[in-house]
């Protein structure tokens, strides 16, 4: 007989080592879930699931970007809607002054409320923030090379129109004649910067269009297939043209309201703008990588930007052009309020779609380093089972010396 039983004992011990390593292996993927728990585990698979774990928290985190950035849209808007509405109210009180039932004295009653009102604009203007950061006062607004001068523009007049035409010769796009005759009054009214500005011209027999409208002072006037387009001469916000009308009466005084409408037709095509050195827009990081981001302008909002700040109701003529100035302003509040409602529906589809990308991108990664609790449970009780079975073959090999000792006896 062979004394071999230490040979025995310790390939025994090197199968309980092995079980033992299985067993805490297994043990260690039961209790935290994860089927990679060291790059030991599974290097290709450690670095694709830690690459996937970084874009699931970045996607996480864009999604709550796009959150804050509803949320600093949705202040900006209702801070708007509140100009809106007090806009609402100074066109109401232009109206009740463009009325000579009212005397001096009431003119300058209502001028102390719109005075009250333009300044509140001003103060929603430079106070409206979002986590400190001023949302309309011109600071979140695109970039802007230079200073910028706002231009009217006229499209009812005859696409063959030029400068040369007699006002008495006009037509309109539909080919009809204006009306226009020798010995008319032409009377001019406009805003620069909200102060009203006004021009008379009395129709003679060689009074052409361009002569009509070199009596806009400050003012480039051209003419374009027909289109009339009036540049103001002054860029930025102080030297913008606004409320551009024409009412034409004869010598009796009789207003030609169909000449006056179509000669008072005009859209402002470019805004006035300031000079702004950087792009100074809202930049948010609504994805998981660099360079996945959108920007948001919000303009200026102030009684400046809007051409309101020197309305005065003091007279006729002034409350009357304010009409038209303050439709504009209202007009250019609620092209800012359209797009910031434009923004946060984007947003919203942008938190949608990020929410499905990191679920998906969950579910992957799960696939990837969470185990099998099933089959690792089996393969711990298979491990388990072993080591206990060597445990116990170990205790019989240890005996085997023993065994040869009570045969020398």
């Amino acid at each position: 007989m062979r004394i071999n039983s230490n040979i025995a004992a310790l390939n025994t011990l090197n199968q309980l080592s092995k079980n033992e390593k299985a067993t805490n292996s297994s043990l260690a993927k039961l209790s935290s879930g994860l089927r990679i728990n060291s790059a030991a585990d599974d290097a290709a698979g450690l670095a694709i699931s830690e690459k996937m774990k970084g874009q699931i928290r970045g996607l996480d985190k864009a999604s709550s970007n796009s959150e804050d950035g509803i949320s600093m849209v949705q202040t900006a808007e209702g801070a708007l809607t509140e100009t809106e509405s007090i806009l609402q109210r100074m066109r109401e009180l232009a109206v009740q002054a463009s009325s000579d039932t009212n005397t001096d004295d009431d003119r300058a009653n209502i001028q102390d409320e719109m005075s009250q009102l333009i300044d509140e604009i001003d103060r929603i203007s430079n106070t409206t923030q979002f986590n400190n950061m001023n949302l309309l006062d011109g600071s979140m607004s695109g970039q802007v090379a230079a200073d910028a001068a706002n231009v009217l523009t006229n499209t009812a007049l005859s696409s063959s129109t030029t400068g040369t035409d007699l006002l008495t010769a006009l037509t309109d796009d539909n080919g009809a004649n204006l009306g226009i005759e020798e010995n008319d009054i032409i009377n001019i009214s406009w805003a620069v910067n909200g102060e009203l500005q006004t021009a008379s011209v009395t129709v003679g027999s060689s009074t052409d269009l361009t002569t009509l409208l070199g009596n806009i002072t400050d003012t480039t006037g051209a003419l374009d297939s027909g289109d009339i387009t009036v540049t103001s001469g002054t860029a930025g916000y102080a030297g913008a043209v606004e409320g551009l009308t024409f009412e034409v009466t004869d010598a009796e005084g009789n207003k030609k309201t169909d000449a006056s409408d179509i000669l008072s037709s005009f859209a402002e095509t470019t805004a006035a703008k300031n000079a702004k050195l950087v792009d100074s827009r809202a930049t948010l990081q609504i994805g998981a990588n660099a360079g996945q981001t959108m920007k948001i302008s919000i303009g200026d909002m102030g009684s400046d930007a809007l051409g309101i700040t020197n309305l005065d109701l003091s007279t006729q003529d002034g409350a009357s052009v304010a009409i038209s100035v303050i439709d504009e302003a209202t007009q250019k509040v609620s092209s800012q309020r359209s797009y910031l409602g434009a923004v946060q529906n984007r947003l919203e589809h942008t938190i949608n779609n990020l929410d499905t990308a990191s679920e998906n991108l969950s579910s992957a990664q799960s696939q990837i380093a969470d185990v099998d609790m099933a089959a690792e449970m089996m393969t711990y009780s298979k491990n388990s089972v072993l080591s206990q079975a060597a445990q116990a073959m170990l205790a019989q090999a240890n005996q085997q010396p023993q065994q040869v000792l009570q045969l020398l006896q």
